[in-house]
């Protein structure tokens, strides 16, 4: 399809005089650069990419959709295992050249736009000892993660990355710039904080900051596949006692050497003798073929499980909050994993406790709120044409799985399962739903995990 069948040539031409960033077509160089993403197995052809500069081409490229009645995608990390940082046909407002950073070290914030990784954000802030939470891997996008709620490494002692937002900027659907807080549009910005993408384009986020580091207790504790059982019955032990600064994940997945393996990825925020005690029986247990567990940087704690994340490899994912590691659930994750078909795919387990579970349920979009896993069935490969083979053992895997789940994380809902939005947010959506009428009520904003408004 060309552009002239989505939107007059003539309309492109006036958006490429007014916007300072650049303006990609399909005939221009480097537009399939442009539109590669971190989950390999989309391909979708923008008709125009708009590669923002600032909130003033933002605000430009937001009129262009609304005026021709595109289809608007938001790319920030292009992070989203749904891929929905692309569409077919639209325009995509890329926002991946607004990587301002300013660190406020005595209030402790920072204000970031909204083109950042969260090793971006974590380099800035730890130059002042601080930090906020910012996901598992460090190559996330911080918009993206943030407005979907934001689970990550810090969220048991400082709660979700969206518990530590104190504004967002926001360009609306009518084109609007404002300012989201507690005090300005405050339902706008409760929703902001795990409702996703659906109210406008976040171009900035201010956070709050804690001390942390720089140097903490992290790392890796391996065990073979035979020994899977026991491990997490262990792990669901071990969790039950976890103080907040502590996290425990638990992963299956290939090890360098081809050897199938489950690792304990622990790590503390704290004192490094405190951390020692508190970890140790995760350390003691059994027999590891290798314990990596180390005082480290912060910053290469952020970072230790960026290889199993590839940037460009193909990826099919499900996902569910599950409230207890019962034997039954146990057992089936350690028979299915008998059973992967690729040494890129993991299995994990992500605790969330602490902070971010005491949180109000209504106090954010973000409702979930109890003591949980988030559970991930992440398959990925790297031919094409195996996409069929993976797809299906990943649902088979799912519909075995999810009478032990309740609800799921906004950011790990796959791309061909919108009926699930809704329990990602439970009693909250109705709230959500009439916010999104008030600021998005065409639903400029639907290329996400949508939350449609009450006049559709």
């Amino acid at each position: 399809m060309t552009v002239s069948s989505v939107v007059a040539v003539d309309a492109v031409a006036e958006l490429r005089t007014r916007i300072y960033g650049d303006i990609l077509e399909m005939a221009d160089a480097g537009y399939d650069d442009a539109r590669k993403v971190w989950n390999g197995m989309i391909d979708k052809r923008p008709a125009v990419i708009a590669r923002c500069a600032g909130v003033a081409d933002v605000i430009d490229a937001v009129d262009f959709a609304r005026t021709n009645d595109l289809l608007v995608a938001i790319r920030g990390g292009s992070h989203s295992a749904a891929g929905l940082a692309l569409c077919d046909d639209g325009l995509v407002i890329d926002l991946t050249r607004m990587k301002g950073v300013r660190v406020d070290p005595v209030a402790r914030t920072v204000h970031a736009q909204a083109g950042l990784l969260w090793a971006d954000l974590d380099r800035e802030t730890q130059a002042f000892g601080l930090a906020t939470t910012g996901g598992t891997v460090s190559n996330t996008g911080v918009s993206g993660l943030t407005l979907g709620g934001g689970l990550g490494w810090l969220m048991g002692k400082h709660a979700l990355a969206c518990d530590n937002l104190l504004s967002v900027d926001l360009v609306t659907a009518d084109g609007t710039f404002l300012t989201a807080s507690e005090s300005q549009h405050a339902d706008l910005f409760w929703a902001l904080r795990g409702g996703g993408g659906n109210f406008g384009v976040a171009t900035s986020f201010e956070f709050k900051l804690h001390e942390v580091g720089p140097t903490v207790l992290g790392g890796l504790v391996i065990h073979p596949l035979s020994e899977a059982r026991s491990v997490l019955r262990f792990y669901r032990d071990f969790c039950s006692s976890l103080p907040d600064e502590a996290e425990a994940y638990c992963a299956i997945l290939t090890a360098p050497d081809g050897n199938p393996v489950i690792a304990l990825l622990i790590g503390y925020t704290g004192s490094l003798a405190d951390g020692e005690r508190v970890l140790a029986p995760a350390r003691q247990f059994g027999s590891p073929v290798a314990d990596l567990v180390a005082p480290i940087s912060y910053v290469k704690r952020q970072r230790l499980i960026d290889d199993l994340g590839v940037h460009g490899i193909h990826r099919y994912w499900k996902s569910g909050f599950v409230p207890d590691l019962t034997d039954d659930f146990i057992d089936l994750v350690v028979e299915r994993a008998r059973t992967i078909l690729s040494p890129l795919t993991a299995i994990g387990l992500f605790f969330f406790h602490g902070a971010a579970s005491r949180v109000d349920p209504q106090a954010t979009a973000f409702g979930l709120r109890s003591v949980q896993w988030d559970f991930d069935i992440i398959a990925q490969w790297t031919n094409p044409a195996e996409a069929a083979v993976h797809v299906q053992w990943t649902r088979e895997f799912w519909k075995a799985a999810e009478p032990y789940a309740s609800g799921v994380y906004v950011n790990h809902i796959a791309e061909d399962e919108p009926g699930r939005v809704t329990a990602a947010y439970g009693p909250n959506y109705a709230r959500l739903v009439s916010v999104k009428s008030q600021y998005d009520p065409g639903n400029l904003f639907r290329i996400n995990h949508n939350i449609r408004p009450a006049t559709q």
